[in-house]
């Protein structure tokens, strides 16, 4: 380290600038591509019913594949670090924020409404012949042919 901290943020960000985490940022940021992708197709095949969760998978893959991407993107291109810093810092923040600050109250929400319909269905179904059809009566006056 031959320079102050805050000049290494207007450097280039590539692997002569940073070697220790030049390679392992674009590494990483592509594998966690790949890791947002299966976890999206894994947990909105498991929760297909449920609006609320799969809004919520929504918003974490796309905002893993922006993020990460253009993290990437910036190693490629050799984008100065505070660009870079930048990017992850946000996009984590928004990650956060999705999964803990925006979705809970619509989880709390949808519950209760999952709950009441438990309860009306429960409710409908307590007689112990609701679920039998009658017969139909017959009829005496049939017609003969």
């Amino acid at each position: 380290m031959t320079l102050l901290p805050w000049e290494y943020l207007f450097l280039p960000f590539s692997r002569t600038n940073f070697p220790d985490v030049y390679d392992l940022s674009w590494a990483a940021s592509l594998a966690l591509i790949a890791v947002a992708v299966v976890l999206y197709n894994m947990r909105t095949r498991a929760l297909h019913k449920h609006a609320p969760y799969l809004d919520m998978w929504e918003w974490i893959l796309w905002t893993s594949v922006i993020t990460f991407f253009l993290v990437a993107i910036a190693a490629l291109f050799l984008f100065d670090f505070f660009i870079v810093l930048f990017t992850i810092v946000v996009g984590l923040g928004v990650l956060v924020y999705a999964r803990f600050r925006r979705f809970p109250p619509v989880f709390a929400i949808y519950d209760q409404k999952l709950a009441r319909e438990r309860y009306f269905s429960k409710t409908r179904f307590t007689h112990p012949e609701a679920t039998i059809r009658s017969k139909p009566a017959r009829r005496t006056n049939r017609r003969r042919r």
